[in-house]
């Protein structure tokens, strides 16, 4: 991580998001042309083909609660299943794929937020989960697009939070089958309160679970190998039998 100065990401492979594996190059020519680098820097189809990947790998990687976070993307596609972070993870690489730098945010989230999936293994939840919240470089769009700062928060992937917020879908609940990586093509996933869903129910504004901002790093790989995974290799080795094979939900 960087102190006083910008983190610039990049587009390099690295042993998560190792991006020149078979398994990646496949998902990109399912994917289809408009993830390929034959579409330019233009920021607007920059931005269509991410929302086309997240897309495709919405419906071809199933969401279980695997606890592997440092897994390889191209195991997360072999397997065809993935946790939220591990999704994010495939859709960094797709990114980086095509020439979009992509960093991550490191967020320090209170276990408590994932209670509502596990009722009755509450104590079993970590007390806190590190998490990667990645952001891409895609400039600002073009005067027909959505205007920007040059890093785009997966957040606003399919948006800017005002916009989503006020989509009439409710906030994230973090419970059923849904998880946060679908939950970003309809909603605000707003970690900062900058936003408040209208509608009763479920809130936009998740701040409240944020019990540390880790700052901004070139890649995941880094920020684990600064801070960590959530769950101590021991404790991985246990859980993920049974997790990583568990569906979203379940």
């Amino acid at each position: 991580m960087s102190l006083g100065s910008p983190v610039e990401g990049g587009t390099a492979p690295t042993p998560i998001l190792d991006w020149r594996h078979p398994q990646v190059t496949s998902l990109l020519r399912r994917i289809g042309p408009t993830a390929g680098p034959e579409g330019g820097a233009d920021p607007a189809h920059r931005l269509a083909a991410l929302r086309q990947a997240h897309r495709s790998i919405a419906a071809t990687v199933r969401p279980v609660y695997s606890v592997e976070d440092a897994r390889p993307v191209s195991q997360v596609l072999r397997r065809g299943r993935g946790s939220c972070s591990q999704r994010l993870a495939v859709l960094e690489a797709v990114a980086r794929a095509t020439g979009v730098p992509t960093r991550v945010r490191g967020l320090l989230v209170d276990g408590t937020f994932w209670y509502p999936r596990f009722p009755r293994l509450q104590g079993l939840v970590p007390h806190q989960v590190v998490l990667a919240w990645p952001e891409f470089r895609l400039g600002r769009l073009s005067a027909a697009g959505h205007p920007m700062a040059p890093w785009l928060s997966v957040s606003e992937l399919f948006g800017d939070l005002a916009e989503l917020s006020e989509g009439g879908g409710g906030g994230f609940t973090n419970s059923g089958t849904e998880t946060l990586f679908e939950a970003l093509s309809r909603t605000a996933v707003d970690w900062d309160g900058a936003t408040l869903c209208p509608a009763s129910g479920a809130t936009c504004d998740l701040s409240a679970y944020v019990l540390a901002d880790l700052g901004r790093f070139c890649s995941r790989d880094e920020l684990f190998a600064r801070h960590g995974q959530t769950l101590c290799p021991a404790a991985r080795t246990v859980a993920e039998p049974v997790l990583g094979r568990r569906a979203a939900g379940v």
